[in-house]
């Protein structure tokens, strides 16, 4: 291609390109660049195609020939174009990225546990989809994705990992950043399964404590029989909630957002004695700022020491069930509901006009409560060695 200049008294030129119509070449004093120029039905459009330095014209005109074709097919060159820019946009913004923003976004408006859960589902869960484009994970990924976890992490774990999914994704459709949620369709891994109900006997509460490790699951375990918390509350446990025998829980921590106090037992005094403080770290257990969150991996250990030790399964539980097999106990054990459903943390006679009139904490007939249980528990199991 000839040298161009601006021709004298001119300050912006186009040099037609006599062999290609509507392609040329722009001057501009220090610069130029081509330009293809095409009517869109009465518009008339002009387009750079890129400093001559940096483009070739056999490019160039490569570009300009392409656009003429698609006008010609009655195709609008810029709408393909932004077309082609919003793709590469959406392609930009993965699954990763975007779960990110979605946790960022729900951090103020749940609970602490509700947050750890869905960070823990949707980025641990679901690896194989973190470098895809959010907007291109489709039902097939999905599908796929939970009953991997079904096989890996049973399908309560997996289940609530759909649960986590399927917000997301409605979020995501809110944002504009998924035209439809892909989990709709997919199959719950609980559908038509009863509700829980179910409540360890004293053979199935011995295989249990005695085939915890003294890792932080075991004493987790063992603190959740003993205290009848819920998973999240020990789980998470902090330094500043122990003071001396007892277990301060702010409301923010339990699920019911009533604050908890218990006066906990000897044996569980021993088992919280026996943590390390680690690295000036606020929790107990677990590796994380947030505490403990390997449940579904040390549970199915758990289960497999006891298949080994007794030759077959347990039949199948969750550490929710030690809650209620708690619960059940203290009834038979001769405490009175209302202290049962106190221990538990529910609000049992205090909801409703109940609590406007009785201010009354009750703690000294919890603490005797647990005192019984574990003293009914020890003999169930034998003692523990902390």
């Amino acid at each position: 291609m000839r040298k161009l200049t601006l021709p004298a008294g001119k300050s912006d030129h186009i040099q037609w390109d006599p062999d290609l119509p509507g392609f040329g070449v722009r001057l501009r004093p220090g610069k130029a660049s081509y330009v293809v120029q095409y009517r869109v039905g009465v518009e008339q459009r002009r387009k750079s195609l890129g400093d001559v330095r940096k483009v070739t014209v056999e490019d160039a005109r490569g570009i300009a020939r392409k656009r003429f074709a698609q006008v010609e097919l009655g195709i609008d060159p810029d709408a393909e174009e932004e077309k082609r820019r919003t793709e590469q946009t959406a392609d930009a913004r993965t699954f990763e990225k975007v779960v990110e923003m979605y946790l960022e976004a729900q951090k103020p408006r749940v609970r602490p546990n509700t947050y750890i859960a869905e960070e823990r589902y949707l980025q641990r869960h679901c690896q194989p989809l973190q470098r895809k484009p959010v907007s291109k994970v489709s039902f097939e990924d999905l599908a796929s994705l939970l009953r991997d976890l079904v096989r890996d992490h049973g399908p309560t774990s997996a289940a609530r990992a759909r649960g986590a999914l399927l917000a997301f994704f409605s979020w995501c459709m809110r944002q504009g950043l998924a035209k439809a949620n892909p989990v709709i369709g997919t199959e719950n891994p609980i559908r038509g399964k009863e509700p829980r109900d179910r409540v360890l006997d004293d053979n199935e509460l011995r295989l249990i404590w005695r085939n915890c490790l003294e890792d932080d699951f075991g004493k987790i375990v063992r603190l959740l029989l003993l205290t009848a918390c819920r998973r999240d509350e020990i789980g998470g446990l902090r330094w500043p909630e122990i003071a001396e025998s007892k277990l301060l829980l702010p409301k923010e921590r339990t699920k019911s957002k009533r604050a908890l106090e218990l006066t906990l037992p000897a044996t569980a005094v021993a088992i919280i004695g026996s943590v390390p403080r680690r690295n000036s770290r606020e929790t107990l257990f677990g590796g994380g700022t947030n505490g403990f969150n390997a449940w579904s991996y040390n549970s199915l250990a758990l289960n497999a020491r006891i298949t080994a030790a007794e030759g077959k399964a347990l039949a199948p539980w969750r550490l929710h069930d030690l809650r209620r097999t708690v619960r059940t106990r203290l009834g038979k054990l001769g405490v009175l509901p209302h202290i049962a459903e106190l221990v538990l943390n529910h609000a049992g006679h205090k909801s409703g006009i109940g609590g406007v009139y009785d201010h009354h904490d009750y703690g000294p007939d919890i603490a005797d409560a647990l005192r019984k249980w574990e003293a009914h528990l020890l003999a169930i199991v034998g003692p523990a060695t902390t």
